[in-house]
Formats: structure tokens, C-alpha cells, sequence
């Protein structure tokens, strides 16, 4: 305990010794010494004598330091506008026109017209062929009607204004020999070649032999 307080006095003497020594080391002000004029500056300006200053002049120099709020309150002038362009050098640069003409465009030759495309002939119907002999034979007779009588059917054909009746076993314009008679149609049997012809019977219409 005792060395404790012996090394606490030791400290405390030591910053004691370093406060006193700071102290005394410590730079202080000092005063620059007066110019050689200055005392006959100074006896000069004892001698002339001071003017009393004028109750005008103390109020002027009061006056200027004061706000003038009587500047605030006057309305400006209005404003003329700018009566120079200070960016106009700039643009009468750019508007200036280049001094070659550009070339003019080059004109293009007309195309010639295609010539108009040939006329399409209209097709040619074939030409019919020409009836048989037996086709114009039988178109000369005219279908009537029929009529039927034990058992047997007979026909009614016209031709030229007459008007013939044909029943099976019967010749038509000696050429042609009537085998079978329907409701719908008429078989014959042609006399030169041995062949037989179905014809269809339509009332009121000519006899229509198919070709052979």
C-alpha cells in the first residue's frame, strides 16, 4: 500500500514539474517596435488644430448606413429587350447555301409497253356428225300413241299427213321389219344387214334411232 502511494506522489510531482516547466516555455506576444516617423506624425497631428465636425456631415454618415427601403419600393423600368443577337454569327454560318449546285437527277428512259397478248380464239365446237341413213329414215315418223286389242299392241305413226299403223310383223318403209312392240319402245329389225334397232317411243316426237 505504502509503495502505491509513493509511486502516485512520484506522478504527481512529475506533472507538476512539466506544468511549470510549460509555462515558462510557452511563447509569448511582443510588441513590433514604433516606425521613425511616427513621433513627428504624431506632434503633427497634435498641432493642427481639430475641426469641429457639423451636425450635416454626422447625420450623413448615419444616413449611409441605414436600409434604403425606398429602393425596394420604386418599379423598375421595363425591360426593352435585347437589341443585339449575340448567337447570330453562329447561325448565319449554318444558313449559309452551299456554292455547288447538286446534280439533277438522272432521268430514266421509258420502258416500251409489252405488245397486247394475241386474241384467244374461241373454241370449235365439233361438228356433229351426220345421221345414219336409218336415224333420217326414222326421224321422218312421228310417235302417236298406241293402242292395245287382244293381246296385241299397235302404233300410230304420222308422216307426210298420214298416219300408219303398225303392229308386230309389220314392215316400216319396206326396209325395216317391226319384231317387238313395248310401252316404252320399238324394235326393229333392218332387212339388209340382219341387225336389230331398240328405238325409244316418246308421244309427239319423232322416232329417234341410236347409231349403229
Amino acid at each position: 500500500m505504502n509503495r502505491q502511494k509513493l509511486i502516485l506522489t512520484v506522478l504527481l510531482a512529475l506533472l507538476g514539474v512539466s506544468l511549470i516547466y510549460s509555462f515558462f516555455r510557452m511563447p509569448r506576444q511582443k510588441r513590433a517596435p514604433a516606425p521613425a516617423s511616427a513621433p513627428a506624425t504624431a506632434a503633427k497631428k497634435a498641432a493642427v488644430p481639430r475641426k469641429a465636425v457639423s451636425p450635416p456631415a454626422a447625420q450623413q454618415r448615419v444616413d449611409e448606413r441605414k436600409l434604403r427601403l425606398d429602393l425596394l419600393e420604386a418599379t423598375p423600368p421595363p425591360f426593352a429587350g435585347f437589341r443585339r443577337n449575340i448567337f447570330q454569327p453562329i447561325f448565319r454560318e449554318e444558313a449559309k447555301p452551299s456554292r455547288l449546285p447538286l446534280p439533277a437527277p438522272p432521268v430514266r428512259p421509258a420502258l416500251p409497253k409489252p405488245p397486247p397478248p394475241p386474241p384467244i380464239a374461241a373454241p370449235v365446237p365439233p361438228a356433229a356428225p351426220a345421221p345414219t341413213p336409218v336415224q333420217q329414215e326414222m326421224a321422218r315418223f312421228t310417235f302417236l300413241g298406241f293402242m292395245k286389242k287382244d293381246n296385241q299392241k299397235t302404233i300410230f305413226l304420222s308422216s307426210s299427213n298420214e298416219i300408219f299403223l303398225v303392229k308386230k310383223g309389220d314392215k316400216i318403209a319396206g326396209k325395216y321389219e317391226v319384231t317387238n312392240i313395248t310401252d316404252e319402245a320399238l324394235t326393229i329389225h333392218v332387212l339388209a344387214d340382219g341387225s336389230e334397232i331398240i328405238i325409244p317411243l316418246v308421244e309427239n316426237k319423232p322416232l329417234s334411232a341410236p347409231r349403229r
